[in-house]
């Protein structure tokens, strides 16, 4: 008979950042195979979705959707549903053709060859979303860029395949993109956007999912934090509302995409947080943190 054992947790270099499984409640055997069959899902999203690789989805598109319509995997696709109906929705603030504008702030590369793209925020309006999972752009200085998104998606299929194995619990962390299921909540530790190395509070999370979005920094070189690299559609700038958000939400990919939108609108994202029943802890560019009425209870800031 197989040994159950408490739990098994992984971690490999995906998305761009440290993706960690955890799976508990069932045979040693089952739990790697899980974690296994859950990395593979979020290597899948990466190798569909990244800007970086040149045969992803995304640099097919960007590369070729102006001239003729591309074919794209269905779980592309369905990012690229829920990106334009959050665009829709925010009145264009959630925005994932601002790829031309991180490029000339030299937050994304820019292929050999690829001459600069115009920079309109109209551009949006001119993906097209059509049958048999094809995609037209109408306009050939469109770049998309799916980091504001895709993360919180690969969260979630990697979440379902732990659930498909009968798992007691399990959780999924992407670099601060995460989400749980079981019986247990799960305690997350948050940390300050200003200074990375103090931990701001600790949020207990049961079957749901959060994001965190904050200033940039890397741990590598300094401590110190720098500017967003949330751009605001509206005046094609970084933000500077809000140093840091985190999001609960019931998937990560809403989560994930939510985030951007605090980052840009502060408290006024209340109208969309509540559109999709999630919640929400902004700390605003003078130190101010403030939490949705809803979360209260979970939210337990440092001292």
């Amino acid at each position: 008979m197989a040994i159950a054992s408490d739990k098994v947790r992984r971690a490999r270099p995906l998305l761009g950042t440290f993706v960690e499984i955890e799976a508990a409640g069932a045979a040693k055997s089952k739990m790697d195979a899980a974690i296994d069959a859950a990395f593979e899902a979020v290597a899948q999203v990466h190798r569909l979705m990244s800007f970086h690789e040149d045969d992803s989805d995304v640099s097919r598109l960007n590369r070729e959707a102006w001239l003729r319509p591309v074919k794209v995997d269905a779980w592309t696709f369905r990012v690229l549903e829920a990106a334009v109906e959050l665009h829709r929705r925010s009145k264009g603030i959630f925005d994932i053709a601002i790829a031309a504008t991180l490029q000339n702030m030299g937050l994304l590369p820019r292929p050999d060859g690829d001459p600069p793209a115009a920079v309109d925020g109209r551009l949006f309006d001119s993906i097209e979303l059509l049958e048999d999972l094809m995609v037209r752009f109408g306009h050939r200085d469109v770049r998309i860029d799916l980091g504001g998104i895709a993360k919180g998606f690969a969260v979630d299929r990697a979440l379902e395949v732990l659930r498909g194995f009968g798992l007691a619990s399990g959780l999924v962390n992407a670099g601060g993109d995460l989400a749980a299921f079981g019986r247990e909540p799960q305690t997350i530790h948050i940390r300050h956007p200003r200074d990375p190395r103090r931990l701001m509070c600790r949020v207990e999370i049961t079957d749901e999912a959060l994001a965190s979005t904050a200033r940039r920094f890397d741990l590598l070189s300094s401590a110190e934090t720098t500017g967003s690299a949330i751009i605001d559609p509206a005046t094609g700038k970084p933000t500077d509302v809000i140093d840091g958000a985190t999001v609960r939400a019931g998937s990560c990919m809403m989560a994930d995409a939510l985030t951007k939108i605090v980052m840009i609108c502060g408290t006024e994202a209340i109208e969309w947080l509540e559109l999709h029943n999630a919640s929400a802890l902004l700390i605003s560019s003078d130190g101010d943190v403030r939490i949705t009425p809803d979360w209260h209870h979970a939210v337990h800031l440092a001292a």
